[in-house]
């Protein structure tokens, strides 16, 4: 009696060897299905027209304005691509600075934008000062830092004075724009006005 209950037992733990091992085998080379949510594609999933967003400090006052006629915003890494856009920085007691181009890509949070295609760079004429413009290739920008930076060629005008080097650091906390590398130009002193 002993002997036939051995003999019963041995297909039956085979069996359960062979299902486990067909389990284990197919969880080791089982594909990942892809995922149709759309998480992975780099598609936006908002578009929106003529818009403007304000961001403001401490006290109340507006730190800087960004504006374009077309936005597209991307959920799989949170960026918006702009068309046209225009960020307005604002300083106390200083001329605004504008950056524009003909493209940008805001960063998740907004801390990071990157401009490109046709960059400039406006300080507003004040009464002693004529406007400042910087042209250059591709910029990007800190605006909570208040810091702007490129390794491209950067041309600035200010009336007929003019300066032109390869790479810039700009600092509108301490209003310096810096140029690094290669730099020439001419300085041509404003007639002063006689009473």
């Amino acid at each position: 009696m002993m002997k036939n209950w051995q003999g019963q037992l041995f297909p039956i733990i085979l069996v359960a060897l062979l299902a486990g091992l067909s389990f284990w085998l197919q969880s080791a080379v089982k594909i990942e299905e892809p995922r149709h949510d759309g998480r992975q594609r780099h598609d936006p999933d908002t578009i929106a027209e003529n818009f403007t967003v304000s961001r403001f400090d401490a006290s109340g006052q507006v730190k800087y304005r960004l504006m374009a006629p077309w936005l597209e915003h991307f959920p799989d890494d949170d960026s918006s691509r702009l068309r046209s856009p225009v960020l307005i920085s604002y300083r106390p007691d200083k001329p605004p600075l504008t950056f524009s181009s003909d493209q940008a890509l805001v960063s998740s949070q907004g801390e990071t934008v990157f401009l490109w295609d046709n960059v400039n760079v406006v300080r507003a004429a004040t009464t002693g000062n004529p406007e400042l413009r910087a042209r250059m290739p591709d910029l990007t920008v800190q605006p909570d830092l208040g810091i702007a930076f490129t390794a491209s060629p950067v041309e600035i005008t200010q009336a007929q004075s003019w300066a032109k080097g390869v790479g810039a650091h700009l600092d509108t906390n301490t209003s310096t724009f810096v140029l690094q590398s290669q730099v020439t130009g001419v300085y041509i002193r404003p007639a002063q006005k006689t009473p």
